[in-house]
């Protein structure tokens, strides 16, 4: 750990007392099983606050009728604005907030420790030192999307492919483990501690890498199980990689089906269930043939063995690259007047689905998205494209299918959703879930590789992608009423959201490209508080109380090009990684 943040520590114990000196509760498997209770009321001790995902605080000091006075309390800026092979990184991690002291990782997933117990100021007590290598020619992208609370430590995924634990009172590194071994491989997720072990997959499938999750001891590291999201041959679903019929056989050992959102647990059936990414190459169907399981799926694996329990995939055969990595909302809702326990998520594709999380089977679906082009709709009893044909290699969706030579094809919604990985959010009491993304479509083409031309760890498309000529990327917020798949309420915006939402007993909160950060009736939607803070969000907010009085904190910084969905007025935006916390005045 570096000297300066050691002795910024000592000066913080000096001036403030052991109470605020960094000596935090353990975080104990039980404590993580009752984040959701009364006891956590005020903290958030993981990525989604609890392991249902919903990303749901009952606080409500903060409500629909003094929102309008919100205000901010205090900013704390954080490092990581070195540049990687895209530039500089993305923030894109949700702050962990345990009894007044607050988690939080930059882009390079270097952890911070934050003194947030006065209300009035964020003191730094010290920065974790990983090792992380920030050469920008590495390729690598600089983006975490948050870390873990587990005993006394904080863990880090990082791009390198390391899991690293620090020490949740010194910072100093307790374990470095390096999990991650083929080339390319890496995390942009954030862990998620379940019982004993620390679970993690490869993010970067879109390098030509082969999809995994894995279980690591979270004492040592150690790791305990591996689940393969490509089968290799033999293993169930190989079949459905159509490898021989290209004269590549080994077409699946750089099929993607990458994880890079935190998955969810359900303790009474002991599941941990995932999304997995696009299969690889996104835009040449014809390089591997099939259905391509595991990849645009839901994967339910058991949490001691690793072993599948169902997976239940999204778009079979995908050439439009949409990945279905995003939040599994685990809920319990009355059906038909049937008491079921329901998954239900929004899809990358445009539809937002409910189905039997113990079991996968399907339940309901509807369109969330303006307009849907690439399906005419869903199998009312599968939950599977009507054009889905499963006799043949190569699906042919509604605006036609991708293929070598074919020229441009366009496709609705954009490639990058409807709602994209960012994390989504349900309010048990009203029934209603909540998505934030982007209205838009996309057009591909085409790009033809040979395998000898692949190369691990360099990002593989297969194509190019470009926005719709001459459209912009708009953004919007959906709410779907569970029980009944049907929208409650929509809000349009001018710009997209790459953010993900927070949800409290009558509000919503989300972040926009543009740097608007604003809170919505969660019923109607309607805006009811915004401040602009000038720089684009890519993380979605949280909230957390210290002394009685609730705070509302979101991580702020990307550029704005590039993320701008074509809205050029956005393109001078600069970054400026901070954490942006507010309170009532």
């Amino acid at each position: 750990m570096n000297l300066r943040y050691w002795i910024a520590g000592l000066a913080t114990v000096s001036s403030f007392g052991l109470a605020t000196s960094g000596f935090a509760q353990e975080v104990t498997a039980d404590r993580l099983l009752a984040a959701g209770s009364e006891a956590e009321v005020g903290n958030w001790l993981m990525n989604h606050r609890t392991f249902d995902s919903n990303r749901f605080s009952p606080l409500d000091e903060i409500n629909a009728g003094n929102v309008a006075n919100l205000s901010l309390a205090f900013a704390v800026p954080l490092g990581g604005l070195e540049p990687s092979g895209f530039g500089i990184g993305y923030m894109e991690a949700t702050p962990l907030v345990d009894n007044g002291f607050m988690y939080v990782v930059d882009p390079w997933g270097t952890p911070y420790k934050i003194d947030v117990s006065s209300g009035t100021l964020g003191r730094v007590l010290w920065v974790c030192d990983t090792g992380i290598n920030k050469d920008p020619s590495l390729g690598v992208l600089a983006t975490s999307r948050g870390a873990a609370l587990w005993g006394t430590n904080v863990i880090t995924a990082l791009s390198d492919g390391r899991v690293v634990a620090c020490d949740s009172e010194s910072g100093e590194v307790v374990w470095d483990v390096q999990v991650a071994t083929e080339q390319g491989e890496g995390f942009t997720h954030a862990p998620l501690a379940v019982g004993d072990k620390i679970l993690v997959g490869n993010s970067y499938g879109d390098w030509a890498t082969r999809g995994w999750l894995a279980a690591l001891s979270a004492e040592t590291g150690e790791e305990i199980w591996r689940f393969y999201t490509i089968p290799e041959p033999g293993q169930p679903g190989s079949e459905t990689w159509l490898c021989d019929e290209t004269g590549n056989p080994d077409c699946w050992r750089t099929g993607g089906g990458a994880i890079w959102q935190t998955g969810s647990y359900d303790p009474e059936t002991n599941t941990t269930l995932w999304g997995t990414g696009n299969p690889v190459p996104m835009f040449d169907p014809e390089f591997r043939p099939g259905d391509n399981l595991y990849t645009n799926s839901t994967i339910a694996l058991d949490m001691d063995t690793g072993e599948l329990k169902w997976h239940f995939q999204y778009t079979p055969g995908d050439y439009m690259d949409y990945d279905e990595v995003g939040s599994h909302l685990l809920v319990d809702v009355s059906i038909n007047g049937e008491d079921r326990s329901v998954l239900a998520r929004f899809g990358r594709n445009g539809f937002f689905y409910t189905m039997d999380r113990t079991n996968g089977t399907f339940i309901n679906a509807a369109q969330y998205v303006n307009e849907v082009n690439w399906t005419t709709g869903l199998d009312p009893k599968t939950g599977l494209p009507v054009e889905y044909d499963p006799s043949v290699s190569l699906q042919t969706y509604a605006q036609g299918a991708l293929r070598r030579g074919a020229g441009i094809n366009v496709h609705c919604p954009h490639l990058s959703g409807g709602v994209n990985f960012y994390p989504t959010a349900y309010n048990p009491t009203l029934g209603i879930a909540y998505g934030a993304g982007i209205e838009g479509c996309s057009q591909h083409e085409v790009q033809v590789m040979a395998p000898e031309d692949v190369v691990a760890g360099v990002v593989w498309l297969g194509g190019s992608i470009a926005l719709q000529d001459g459209t912009v990327q708009r953004g919007s917020i959906s709410a779907l009423d569970v029980t009944t798949n049907t929208s409650v309420a929509k809000f349009e915006f001018p710009y997209p959201n790459n953010s993900g939402m927070l949800a409290t007993p009558d509000l919503v909160f989300t972040g926009w490209v543009d740097g608007t950060f604003a809170a919505y009736d969660a019923t109607t939607l309607e805006q009811l508080w915004s401040i602009n803070l000038g720089t684009a969000f890519r993380a979605p907010p949280m909230t957390y109380s210290v002394g009685g009085r609730q705070y509302i904190a979101i991580a702020g910084g990307n550029l704005g090009g590039g993320n701008d969905g074509g809205n050029v007025e956005l393109q001078n935006m600069q970054a400026a990684n901070m954490i942006y916390v507010f309170a009532i005045n």
